[in-house]
């Protein structure tokens, strides 16, 4: 049997499930789940692999309208996994009545790929509306192969997955068999501290909090990490460290918990604040943070 391999790019609107349905598909959390929206904000690859396969996944943020130079850099995201990709999956839900930024859709329509219209979270909704969202998706993608699925629940993800190998192009890996991703550990330690920043944090703060690892050094039985959280106002900061230094002591232990969990260590975890004001709106400021 020959040896397949290929990206397969993962797009769609913000809180529809993207990262969940990545999660699902690697058999591992690579990317942070929140039920806020635009909290995936780069590309995340996680690469699967098999004695006759490898899938090179990716994870993008949510298509959005830019309002922010950080949303105009999340949208290059997207449109670079539009143009790489072997097998698109664009992700939907029940409750999107169509998608709310049409320049993508009109690109996917265009794609000579096969693309997978994948309408998610079909465990909230009943027959009648699944149904409408069917007949609509058909319209607008009539070369799509429309799956309806629960990521959360798992429910037609082999169908998923088997359609996935199905269309995988015939190519040796473009990776090491034994990567999981492109990133580096500091990069999913300082997610998973995002995401209890969004868990814990309400309104404007999570989506002006950026989260540097100043430090991650490996002392064999322990693994010390400094964290450097990032915001663009006095207020924020004193939100993020709350009343007594509460809230980024809340921060800390749950994000050290799950940080053992996924390097399989002890952990010992400092975090501390930082005012860099008006980041998001800042070219060189979003290139100094990754982006």
């Amino acid at each position: 049997m020959a040896h397949k391999s290929g990206f397969v790019n993962i797009v769609g609107s913000p809180n529809v499930g993207k990262s969940t349905l990545m999660n699902q598909l690697m058999g591992e959390k690579l990317s942070i789940v929140t039920s806020k929206a635009q909290t995936t904000r780069h590309r995340i690859l996680g690469i699967l692999n098999d004695e006759d396969y490898q899938v090179v996944f990716s994870d993008t943020p949510g298509v959005v309208n830019a309002s922010y130079k950080l949303h105009e850099n999340m949208m290059d995201y997207v449109n670079t996994s539009l143009k790489d990709a072997d097998v698109l999956l664009f992700i939907t839900d029940t409750k999107e009545t169509e998608t709310n930024h049409k320049e993508t859709l009109e690109r996917i329509k265009k794609l000579k790929v096969p693309v997978l219209c994948l309408i998610n979270k079909i465990d909230l909704s009943d027959q009648k509306v699944l149904t409408e969202r069917v007949e609509y998706w058909q319209s607008q993608l009539p070369n799509a192969i429309i799956i309806p699925i629960s990521a959360l629940h798992q429910f037609s993800i082999d169908a998923v997955w088997n359609k996935i190998l199905e269309l995988l192009p015939e190519s040796p890996p473009y990776y090491d068999k034994d990567a999981i991703s492109d990133r580096p550990m500091r990069f999913f330690v300082s997610e998973i501290i995002r995401e209890k920043i969004f868990m814990h944090c309400k309104k404007e703060v999570p989506y002006a909090t950026q989260v540097e690892i100043e430090e991650y050094k490996d002392e064999g039985d322990i693994i010390r990490i400094r964290a450097l959280i990032i915001v663009e106002r006095n207020s924020q900061k004193g939100i993020i460290i709350g009343k007594g230094g509460e809230m980024l002591k809340r921060i800390g232990r749950e994000a050290r918990k799950e940080i053992e969990r996924f390097v399989d260590n002890k952990v010992f975890l400092e975090s501390f604040v930082k005012v860099d004001k008006d980041w998001r709106a800042s070219e060189n400021k979003l290139k100094k943070y990754g982006y």
